[in-house]
């Protein structure tokens, strides 16, 4: 047995990936855990666990307990919130990982996918087109926390063999959970917002750009990367992925399109200055040259979608 367990399974990205696993390899197979309830629909798909992933006792418990070989850790506090709670931020996403890897490293489970961010990148990264080795330096936690954490997945490969395997997501944008603390959430909340009250305040300034990509496009090549063949993932720290890159403005000028009367104000917070370190276009070609990622949604075709399954699920 290969069961899977998705750690964080009540986030943004851990409720939709818990789904589609179920989807592709069976309900009973793929376990989803997290410190509070998920989703309706995770919680009754199949089994769910409730978990702090810093317990290690309970996390080795769980893991070997239900023969669990396959994990998705997707555990961690996102950047604006990391800013209020550096401490607590720090622990939760570094020791989360450092206990996985070590089931890995004693042979407990197989196979370890860990989300890394474009937060790695800092004010002295190149902006345009940001290559796959470039310089680093992160002025968040959050990004002070994933840069450490891409260095000892590589060490923990290197060192002991572990099949560790990583992303850099940048901003992503679902309809189905709504946003928990990051940066680039304003690229959800725009949405709920332009149909409930045809308006937005926007926490960011109107020309900031960003690199986002459409929720089923981030799940396809996670899934894809994971059930890629090993010699396949020749970069073990983090690889570049990427989808469309676009502004607060750009994106607004699309919802009016459906939404004509739609209006946006600015009032930059102190996450216009996270946003600011960041890039705004991502190079991804080694992902798509060693195991296959291209993304299928471009700004209109993710709008015209997101639109429509906000005004489903609120009314």
């Amino acid at each position: 047995m290969n069961n899977t367990i998705v750690i964080g399974a009540s986030g943004q990205i851990g409720s939709e990936l818990t789904l589609e696993l179920r989807n592709r390899f069976g309900n009973d197979s793929v376990f989803a855990s997290d410190i509070k309830d998920a989703a309706h629909d995770v919680m009754e798909s199949g089994p769910f666990i409730k978990l702090d992933v810093t317990d290690s006792a309970k996390l080795t418990e769980i893991i070997t307990k239900n023969k669990i070989k396959n994990v998705y850790l997707l555990a961690a506090m996102l950047s604006g919130s990391a800013e209020k709670n550096p401490g607590k931020a720090w622990d939760l996403n570094m020791k989360s990982l450092l206990l996985t890897l070590d089931l890995a490293k004693e042979k407990v489970i197989d196979k370890v996918f860990w989300p890394s961010s474009i937060a790695v990148f800092g004010p002295t990264t190149p902006k345009k087109n940001t290559p796959q080795l470039t310089i680093m330096e992160p002025s968040t936690v959050y990004g002070i926390s994933k840069q450490a954490g891409e260095r000892w997945c590589e060490y923990y490969f290197n060192k002991y063999s572990v099949d560790v395997r990583s992303v850099r997501y940048p901003g992503l944008i679902s309809y189905k959970t709504e946003a928990g603390g990051g940066t680039t959430d304003y690229a959800v909340e725009i949405f709920y917002e332009a149909i409930k009250a045809g308006k937005y305040e926007c926490f960011l300034s109107e020309n900031t750009l960003l690199p986002m990509m459409f929720m089923p496009d981030a799940i396809r090549g996670t899934i894809d990367m994971m059930e890629s063949d090993p010699a396949k993932i020749k970069i073990r720290s983090s690889y570049n992925m990427s989808g469309i890159s676009f502004n607060p403005g750009e994106l607004a000028q699309a919802i009016r399109k459906h939404i004509p009367d739609f209006t946006i104000t600015y009032k930059p917070d102190f996450r216009q200055q996270i946003a600011e370190s960041w890039p705004g276009s991502i190079n991804d070609d080694d992902a798509r040259l060693d195991w296959g990622w291209k993304h299928e949604y471009d700004l209109a075709s993710m709008t015209d979608i997101m639109l429509g399954a906000i005004r489903k699920k609120l009314s």
